[in-house]
């Protein structure tokens, strides 16, 4: 029976896959770190695939930040950036030149190697197929077998192409020398004692290898065994096929671990898809929003963060599913982190339209606050709130400062508005107290007694003067209500009763009606007592005027000098009263 290995059982296994490296994740200052510790390995140029993989990552995250990077404010900042993506990139294109360039020679001189293997390997086989041929003695035959033997075992590895043929064909050689050449028995017997003592040693080292732990590093190791097995020539027939039914069989069960262990890294990998799958779908979930408002952005960004954290936890998918998975993962993250980046620039240009559209509504607020026109004024300025409501947020240093300017024009407006409001309130109050005072002039009784009466007479006037000012509009009913009133009760002791006044010379020219003395004062009385009125109402008009405390002290001074002229008039008029009563009497 044949002792080789069974080439389809072999390859029935699957190739170990390369536990990766995410490169995806790392920085270019990273990436150029990985390469540089890959270039001070002694063994780099068996580590072409892993520089390769490097060399990607690192031209995809160039080319990603490059297309990141906002538009600088200046040439300076502009050119500074570019400077900075040139060097890193130049220093990682060097690395990776010297790399190719050492790469392309090491792959050189190995294929010269492994050429100049297979001529003298070829040549070793050409050797033994002349030694099998012979038929000579076996004390000349077998040495010379034995150097062959050597000899095709010092050479090193050929090209992978000429291999199988090669190997097939120096077995096919070795053989027929032990079964056609007579040789001596004992030292054939030695021999094939010495090939079983080897594979023995072999299917002991399988047998442990198929105890290990790590299966990826034990199948490995099989592979070694399996090539080590074809260098050495048949054992006995009688161990033939039980030693190499012990290899198989130790052989076996590593390749039954390593599919075991495959098919667990297959579930495992599904599980890890179908976590990667569902992180994708909440990130895209995110992205398809139709309308983020501007206090979503952070709260969504936090997020995404976490997604990334726990994507971060999660092992890798299947070799054929894990650069997908990972590129539609990085695509929506990508697209959130785009879109939140336009915002923010929509965002920042909408800021200062409408940082402008709140200075106009300031400049309005500043000119309406000295109005007097209460209602008209105060609706402009609810409205001018309304709009500075619905208009979206300013750049946060201009914020502040306009919102004081606006506020404090409506609160400038409504303090005065406020005022007037007290003021007028005040005077409305004033007007019910005098037609108050009015009612109760009219509702008293007469009395005979003139004592009594001047004393009533000064009650009422001085109770009249004490009351403040009236509505404008209401100032002359409410004086002339008062002057009837007195007229009507007082009439007879300021002058004469209205009866006596209207019977006595009613219709006669007045120059047939000469004014006496005190009709004078009464007639001056009333005349000041008019002009002190009217400048209490003035006064109302100039409190609601700005600068017009000048004004108010200037007419105020005139409203006390009307005042004591009052006093000392009619303190004449009830003289000249009392003088006519005692002639009377």
């Amino acid at each position: 029976m044949s002792e080789e290995i069974n080439p389809q059982a072999v390859n029935e296994v699957p190739a170990a896959e390369d536990v990766a490296v995410n490169y995806a994740d790392m920085t270019l200052g990273e990436l150029s770190k990985q390469f540089e510790s890959l270039m001070a390995d002694d063994e780099r140029m068996k580590r072409a695939k892993e520089a390769e993989n490097i060399k990607t990552a690192f031209y995809k995250k160039l080319s990603k930040e490059k297309a990141e990077l906002k538009p600088a404010d200046t040439a300076e900042e502009a050119e500074a950036s570019s400077n900075i993506f040139e060097s890193v990139e130049n220093g990682f294109k060097h690395l990776y030149s010297l790399f190719k360039k050492e790469r392309a020679e090491f792959a050189r001189k190995l294929e010269e190697e492994r050429s100049a293997n297979l001529v003298a390997k070829q040549a070793v086989i050409e050797d033994l197929k002349a030694l099998v041929d012979k038929q000579e003695d076996v004390t000349a035959t077998f040495p010379e077998f034995r150097a062959i033997q050597a000899r095709w075992r010092e050479i090193g590895p050929v090209p992978v192409s000429a291999f199988r043929d090669l190997n097939d064909t120096y077995q096919f050689y070795v053989e027929k020398f032990y079964d056609k050449v007579q040789i001596n028995r004992d030292m054939r017997d030695l021999d094939f004692k010495k090939n079983l003592e080897a594979k023995q040693g072999f299917c002991e080292e399988a047998e442990r290898l198929a105890e290990e732990e790590n299966v990826i590093d034990a199948f490995k190791e099989l592979q070694k065994l399996h090539e080590q097995w074809k260098e050495f020539g048949p054992v006995a027939k009688e161990y033939r096929e039980q030693i190499w039914d012990r290899f198989k069989a130790a052989t076996a069960k590593i390749n039954k671990n390593y599919q075991a262990y495959f098919e667990g890294q297959k579930e495992k990998y599904e599980e890890n898809l179908a976590a990667k799958v569902a992180l994708c779908e909440k990130v895209e979930a995110i992205v398809a929003k139709e309308e983020i408002a501007s206090s979503e952005w952070s709260t969504l960004t936090k997020e995404i963060e976490e997604i990334q954290k726990e994507w971060k936890t999660i092992g890798y998918a299947s070799k054929k599913e894990n650069q997908k998975i990972y590129a539609r993962f990085r695509a929506a993250n990508d697209k959130f982190f785009e879109r939140k980046r336009v915002f923010y620039a929509e965002y920042k240009d909408g800021m200062s339209v409408n940082a402008e559209r709140k200075l106009a509504i300031v400049e309005k607020a500043e000119a309406l606050k000295d109005s007097t026109e209460w209602k008209k004024t105060t609706d402009a300025l609810i409205q001018l709130q309304k709009e500075w409501k619905e208009i979206g947020a300013v750049p946060r240093k201009k914020a502040e400062a306009l919102w004081k300017r606006f506020r404090a024009a409506c609160d400038e407006f409504f303090a005065r508005k406020e005022e007037n409001a007290k003021s007028e309130s005040g005077i409305r109050e004033n007007l019910r107290a005098k037609k108050t005072l009015v009612e109760e002039i009219k509702a008293m009784e007469p009395s005979e007694d003139k004592s009594l009466m001047k004393d009533l007479l000064q009650s009422f006037q001085e109770k009249w003067n004490a009351i403040g000012f009236v509505p404008f509009r209401e100032k002359d009913a409410i004086n002339k209500a008062y002057r009837d009133a007195i007229a009507e009760k007082f009439g007879e002791l300021l002058g004469g009763g209205r009866s006596s006044r209207q019977s006595s010379g009613k219709n006669a020219p007045k120059s047939q009606r000469p004014l006496s003395e005190k009709d004078k004062l009464i007639q001056q009385y009333n005349r000041l007592q008019q002009e002190a009125q009217t400048c209490e109402n003035n006064i109302g008009f100039f409190a609601a005027s700005k600068n017009a405390e000048a004004l108010i002290s200037q007419m105020q001074e005139k409203i006390d000098g009307y005042r004591k002229e009052l006093k000392e008039l009619e303190a004449k008029i009830l003289k000249m009263e009392e003088d006519t009563n005692e002639t009377e009497e």
